[in-house]
């Protein structure tokens, strides 16, 4: 039988069989209201291939304004990293594609390793992304979850040596997550020109599928990273999108140029 984090790495690698880049929505959890939570998954995943679910922080180091702003109003409305194991154990027609849950460190330590891990693979949710968790520090927390089956998708930038690229794809599970750029989500820089010898150079070192974040807005972004990763992971774009009350599924369909 096949481990939850398995099925990351398939829902990725179907997509690139059918011969395109796995698309991997973010959004907040409880955003744009704990009620539209249900739907708002429901819809998100029935459109993408693998599901972030933002665990909402009060210090989102990695993240833009937009998603800062989700995080506070998720926070005000008193979403917690229980409630949101609590609303994906009762969600009703829940489509198959795999859920990670996208944390900062505190929560998950507070929460404890093994009940986290335990928690999760009772829920169905496959792995975790923890952004401020140095590799270094990462091995407590990659064991407890792959004693339940889980994933610790490991991230690197383009500022990561090839030594330490080839350590870090090897310890990632499900997918590597290839920062496009220095700064924090959301950014209207753009993508870089060397981005694609960046994403190449991942590739080369991993041997899990590679999934590229941060900076991807558009479909013409997505068809211009496509020849160089396995996967694009859309955050801030499809927040802001919930934040104007546009269709999530709408929004990321014309994304990935369906």
């Amino acid at each position: 039988m096949s481990t939850l984090s398995e099925t990351i790495t398939r829902a990725i690698e179907a997509a690139r069989t059918a011969g395109r880049p796995a698309l991997v929505p973010f959004f907040t959890a409880g955003y744009p209201s704990p009620s539209a939570f249900a739907n708002t998954l429901r819809e998100i995943a029935g459109a993408a291939d693998v599901v972030e679910i933002g665990v909402p922080f009060t210090d989102p180091m990695a993240d833009g304004m937009s998603i800062q702003r989700a995080s506070h109003a998720a926070l005000e409305a008193g979403v917690s990293l229980s409630w949101i194991f609590e609303q994906i154990e009762v969600l009703e027609g829940r489509p198959s594609t795999p859920l990670l849950l996208m944390s900062y460190l505190n929560p998950l330590l507070a929460f404890g390793y093994e009940a986290l891990a335990a928690r999760a693979a009772q829920v169905g949710v496959a792995g975790f992304i923890v952004p401020d968790l140095p590799f270094e520090e990462s091995a407590d927390l990659r064991e407890a979850l792959a004693a339940e089956g889980l994933a610790l998708v490991q991230l690197v930038s383009p500022l990561t040596s090839d030594e330490r690229l080839a350590v870090v794809c090897e310890a990632s599970g499900g997918f590597v997550y290839a920062v496009t750029t220095t700064g924090v989500t959301g950014g209207a820089g753009g993508l870089g020109d060397s981005v694609g010898a960046y994403l190449d150079r991942v590739r080369a070192a991993s041997p899990l599928p590679v999934c590229a974040g941060f900076g991807i807005r558009s479909a013409a972004d997505v068809q211009r990273l496509a020849s160089h990763v396995d996967g694009v992971i859309v955050g801030s774009a499809l927040v802001e999108s919930l934040e104007r009350g546009a269709a999530p599924a709408t929004m990321l369909r014309e994304l990935a140029g369906a």
